[in-house]
């Protein structure tokens, strides 16, 4: 069975090519001409040179393959071109989708977010059904995942046996660039990390979650959208576990809310007259007003997600970065 992935190079995508070929699938991963193929190194991967709005490209790539793993975007919680960030994220996930229809793929397993997701924002977690709109989403990612997902409905809509899943926060290794919650924890190991918001994240071991989407294919219901994620804990609770890994001190200072939120309104502004990227993302700030809890229940039950303690994929992270010369 010969499977084809985008975002292959990346941090999810990379994990979901190892996990598939411990299981013996052949892989043909998309990769951009000017992809980082360090996450690829040493794997017996098939490289598919081409972009996700290359329609023709993507169709030719698909030909011969039997699943589709659509894992690419663009994420980023600053853009000076949100338009650049909506190309990529609907716009591709349009015409990969369109390509996979066109060459008959029996499954497809399609990446989004919790991101796109309803959440009550009082720290009860939000599940795949908890009420949303596209007035929720906060910055250009968020709205261009939740389009994107909406898209990929359409798809459904048109006969396509496609799954979608919603991951929380990822940690582990081979986060190459790092993600925004891979640079708080290389920040953290370089000590620059003083203080910190009241809010929350629900946390997975990137390896978990590369198995979800596996899981997923082969036992999730086209059509239906399962979270996987695993731990909901508060900031500082990462923290503290980092500093029991590390011996590193925790932050112990809690900044109040609105003059970081005027600092990143003003430090966005002046991103945006320089092109550099902003220290405190507007965007990163906003959604911290709330407690990113999730319910991955479904996919417990009905996939069989792995929950495993978040503790072990926090050392794993901070050993990759470490080995990686991140710190």
């Amino acid at each position: 069975m010969k499977t084809f992935v985008t975002g292959a190079t990346g941090f999810i995508g990379a994990s979901i090519v190892r996990e598939l070929l411990n299981d013996g699938r052949e892989v043909r991963a998309l990769v951009r001409p000017a992809s980082n193929l360090a996450n690829l190194k040493g794997l017996d991967v098939e490289l598919w040179p081409g972009d996700l709005l290359d329609s023709p490209g993507l169709s030719r790539g698909l030909k011969g393959c039997d699943v589709l793993y659509h894992a690419a975007a663009d994420y980023r919680l600053w853009t000076r071109n949100p338009a650049e960030m909506f190309r990529t994220n609907v716009g591709g996930t349009s015409a990969v989708l369109e390509a996979a229809l066109e060459n008959n793929i029996s499954r497809v397993v399609y990446t989004s977010s919790v991101g796109t997701l309803g959440n009550p924002g009082d720290g009860m977690p939000g599940t795949e059904d908890t009420p949303v709109s596209l007035a929720n989403m906060v910055g250009p990612y968020k709205k261009s995942k939740f389009l994107a997902e909406r898209e990929a409905e359409k798809f459904i809509a048109r006969g396509l046996a496609l799954v979608i899943v919603n991951p929380s926060t990822p940690v582990g290794p081979w986060d190459i660039k790092p993600t925004p919650t891979g640079k708080i924890i290389v920040d953290f190991l370089k000590r620059m990390m003083p203080a910190y918001l009241d809010t929350g994240l629900n946390l997975i071991a990137v390896e978990e979650c590369a198995r979800g989407h596996i899981l997923a294919e082969q036992k999730g219901c086209p059509g239906r959208k399962y979270i996987l994620g695993n731990a909901n804990l508060s900031l500082r609770d990462i923290f503290t576990m980092l500093q029991e890994i590390t011996g590193i001190p925790a932050p112990r200072v809690r900044l109040p809310y609105t003059p970081v939120l005027m600092a990143a309104w003003l430090n966005e502004g002046f991103s945006r007259i320089t092109g550099h990227e902003p220290l405190i993302p507007l965007a990163g700030v906003r959604m911290a007003a709330h407690h990113m809890y999730f319910d991955s229940g479904r996919a417990v039950r009905e996939l069989g997600l792995s929950q495993t303690p978040v503790k072990n994929a926090l050392e794993r992270a901070v050993e990759w970065f470490r080995i990686n010369g991140y710190v």
